[in-house]
């Protein structure tokens, strides 16, 4: 793509999928044309109220659409995978909110159909995009950490009142937010898992998946790396305030999460720790855009329940989209790219696999064939 153009853009899901129409409506390389939602009145609230021409109450009617170049999905979980496909097959690039999928075959499937189409996939992960993860990562690349020795991520989350399909997911299935800041750091992939689940959810709920567990929590093993990472998920009836954290402990310096939402985190130089500020990071985008790191496109009564529990997700949004207009523009793999986005997917997939049989070492798949 020549590089005065712009990329045409088209979101479906316009719950959280609004809080990007902003980004995209001003940001230099970019135009949004069109937005799609199941339910008409909706459709028309939103399109109405941003300005949007372009309106789809069917997905696969707005694949024919000759003008979008990309579509950002962000529609429930189950309909990730087959949407991705036949976006991807239609000839679209593809940015997709997490995870990629609800099980490995359909991981292979998107994996497969990206292949085929030769057009880009990003899965459109928060966690390694906010402020915290883009001030570990500098301090990693300057060298202040040291050589990494261990890792912990954790992701809680009380998921009651949300929509039905929610209702009792295995933790894991949606792990994401826990894995990626990690193996994004470590700069490798995970390659085995063992997960041992702990406590109960009540049985109306664990019928719905089959999952009994309150919370699973893991143990990955990296591909060529000395370094182990724990990961810890939890979606009902854990009293706990909603925290997406990773700790990096590094051989000279280590960073810890904090413990409340509004505290702030810890760095350690051997012994000593003490609270950081940690900056913003809106000088890496497109000026047009910078101001959606710190605030969202609603009022408070209007923003999507995840955005408000997440507080902004960390200022990510931008930060997302501008990677995949880019990745688009400059005819590059995203970050993350297909390959990278079904690793981090399929972790927590193999370690509910691991769960459900007592703690079972289970491989990863390989999608790089």
């Amino acid at each position: 793509m020549n590089t005065n153009q712009k990329v045409r853009v088209a979101i479906a899901g316009l719950g959280f999928g609004s809080e990007f129409i902003p980004i995209y409506q001003r940001h230099p390389q970019a135009e949004l044309v069109a937005v799609c939602q199941r339910s008409a009145d909706k459709l028309k609230e939103v399109a109405d109220h941003f300005g949007i021409k372009g309106r789809y109450v069917s997905f696969d009617e707005m694949l024919k659409d000759p003008d979008i170049d990309a579509v950002h999905i962000n529609t429930p979980i189950p309909d990730h995978a087959e949407q991705s496909i036949k976006a991807l097959l239609a000839g679209k690039h593809v940015a997709c909110t997490v995870p990629m999928a609800t099980s490995i075959e359909d991981c292979h499937r998107v994996v497969e159909a990206q292949r085929v189409s030769g057009k880009h996939y990003m899965m459109m992960e928060t966690a390694v995009y906010t402020r915290e993860f883009l001030y570990v990562k500098e301090l990693r690349d300057s060298g202040q950490l040291g050589r990494i020795q261990f890792m912990r991520g954790a992701h809680q989350q009380e998921m009651a009142g949300w929509p039905g399909y929610w209702e009792g997911l295995p933790p894991m299935h949606y792990a994401t937010h826990a894995v990626s800041p990690l193996l994004a750091l470590a700069g490798t992939e995970a390659e085995s898992v063992l997960c041992l689940g702990s406590g109960l959810i009540n049985e109306k709920l664990a019928s719905r998946y089959g999952s009994p567990f309150a919370v699973e929590s893991a143990l990955f093993q990296l591909k060529e790396s000395p370094v182990a990472m724990e990961v810890t998920r939890s979606l009902f009836e854990t009293a706990r305030e909603y925290v997406e954290s990773f700790d990096i402990y590094g051989d000279r310096m280590s960073f810890e999460w904090q413990q409340q939402e509004h505290e702030e985190p810890v760095v350690f130089r051997g012994e000593a720790g003490a609270k950081v500020k940690v900056p913003d990071y809106a000088h890496l985008l497109p000026e047009e855009i910078r101001m959606f790191t710190t605030q969202g496109v609603y009022d408070g009564d209007n923003q999507h329940l995840s955005f408000t529990q997440g507080s902004g997700h960390g200022g990510s949004h931008p930060h997302l989209a501008h990677e995949f207009i880019a990745s688009i523009i400059q005819n590059r793999a995203p970050f993350p790219d297909i390959f990278t986005s079904a690793n981090w997917t399929s972790a927590g997939l193999c370690a509910h696999e691991s769960a459900m049989q007592g703690g079972l070492k289970i491989m990863l798949p390989d999608f790089r064939y």
